[in-house]
């Protein structure tokens, strides 16, 4: 009796718990279906709120790229999708090199060289981006600096997304195309920079050209006097070394505008680069029969160096007009110098966020002027085009670049460094008779 007793306790033990195992079973199921519904019912409100901002947009004036309405049939599209729809698939190489200033080919070998910064996984909840999606996101914002909310509808992501792509894809440029595009030149590239600065510009024994480029800010939280360039207007300072052929050497852009650009120089890398011989060849090459190693142009703005050349000195009022062989090296100087000027003109027309004011935060604005300034190399290099009427835009811009004080030639190298200059004088003189 007590062993039949035990088998049915243990039946209905048995018998209870199978029915509390299905309870829970069934309680997790119906937990699990109505998650599932809610999780459907708010990507369809999250949907449907998308596709009305995307509307509301159409309604209130269509999607623009640089402040223009532009008569093309994909503009009034309202899908999510219109990046793979409409983009990939009939975008012509005119809309490519509009839209994101390079061509599709320069586009996808930009791709697949960011892809191992840029690439993301699939989580539980979305699907990452592809990382062409992600530079197509960038790309539009750095060429046309239009707000993220206009990316944002465009590109059927949030605005959250639109600055991390941004972000995203400047410090993948830096780090992965920085070491390939921006780098000192070797031998062979002084010597050719050299070729192309005498051909082009005249300007003999010369390599690069210094220049400095302001880009607006918004104000910052401290320190907002600091940013205050000679315009009036707040901007971060940048300076860039362009060789012969258009592309840039060297970029430090982390300086208030406020800065004088003698203290830039004399706080970067190519002052000690340029000062220890680092931009010619072991043995100097010849020059009016005197080894003299290869110099830099700059602006009267930076200081009188054996390797770095600015103009003489104005000279008006009582003073006596300066001599024949100082106003022709001035004008070859001035000649040479729009090497430089007219590369930052090309490079402020393609990526236009450096030609209107930024609304970045401080902490990512060098990193986009570093980033932008690999891609005008990435661009030259690639031998991308560049549209004349991109030039009329940046003439438009609301802040022009403002002038800087000219700076008196003192310094332990002065002795040295108007000895160089004469040299060119009396090339220029030779060169003129």
């Amino acid at each position: 009796m007590e062993g039949e007793e035990e088998e049915r306790r243990a039946l209905v033990l048995l018998t209870a718990y199978v029915l509390l195992k299905r309870r829970r079973d069934l309680n997790n199921a119906h937990a699990q279906r109505r998650a599932e519904v809610q999780r459907r019912v708010r990507h369809q409100q999250h949907s449907f709120q998308r596709q009305r901002r995307m509307l509301m947009m159409m309604i209130a004036g269509g999607v623009r790229s640089d402040d223009r309405i532009r008569t093309r049939p994909w503009t009034t599209t309202r899908t999510t999708d219109w990046w793979e729809r409409v983009a990939m698939t009939e975008f012509q190489p005119s809309d490519w090199l509009e839209k994101f200033r390079m061509s599709k080919e320069t586009f996808l070998q930009l791709c697949d060289r960011l892809r191992p910064r840029l690439a993301r996984q699939d989580t539980s909840f979305r699907l990452a981006l592809p990382v062409e999606k992600r530079v197509a996101v960038a790309l539009w914002r750095l060429a046309s600096n239009v707000e993220y909310r206009t990316i944002s509808a465009l590109f059927g992501v949030g605005k959250s997304t639109v600055c991390r792509c941004v972000r995203d894809m400047c410090h993948a440029i830096v780090a992965l195309l920085g070491p390939v595009y921006l780098q000192p030149p070797g031998e062979r590239e002084l010597e050719a920079s050299a070729q192309l600065f005498l051909s082009k510009w005249g300007f003999p024994h010369c390599v690069a050209a210094v220049a400095t480029l302001h880009t607006a800010i918004i104000t910052p939280s401290d320190n907002a006097s600091d940013y205050a360039n000679p315009g009036g207007w707040l901007s971060v300072l940048t300076q860039v070394v362009v060789g012969g052929r258009g592309q840039f050497w060297d970029v430090c852009a982390s300086f208030p505008g406020g800065t004088e650009p003698a203290d830039v120089l004399q706080n970067s890398s190519l002052w000690a680069t340029a000062a220890d011989g680092g931009l010619s060849p072991a043995s100097p090459p010849s020059f009016m029969g005197k080894p003299l190693r290869y110099v830099l142009l700059g602006e009267a703005c930076y200081p009188l160096q054996s390797w770095l050349m600015k103009a003489y000195p104005e000279e008006r009022g009582c003073h006596p007009v300066p001599a024949e062989p100082p106003r022709l090296f001035n004008r070859r100087l001035a000649r040479a110098l729009r090497s430089s000027s007219e590369a930052l003109l090309r490079l402020r027309a393609r990526w236009q966020c450096l030609s209107k004011r930024n609304d970045c935060g401080l902490d990512v604005v060098p990193t986009m002027i570093l980033a932008c300034c690999i891609l005008h190399n990435v661009c030259e290099s690639h031998g991308d085009a560049f549209r004349a009427e991109w030039q009329a835009e940046v003439a438009e811009a609301e802040s022009p670049q403002p002038g800087h004080a000219p700076l008196p030639s003192t310094g332990v190298d002065q002795g040295r460094a108007e000895e160089t200059r004469k040299l060119f004088c009396d090339y220029f003189q030779e060169q003129n008779m």
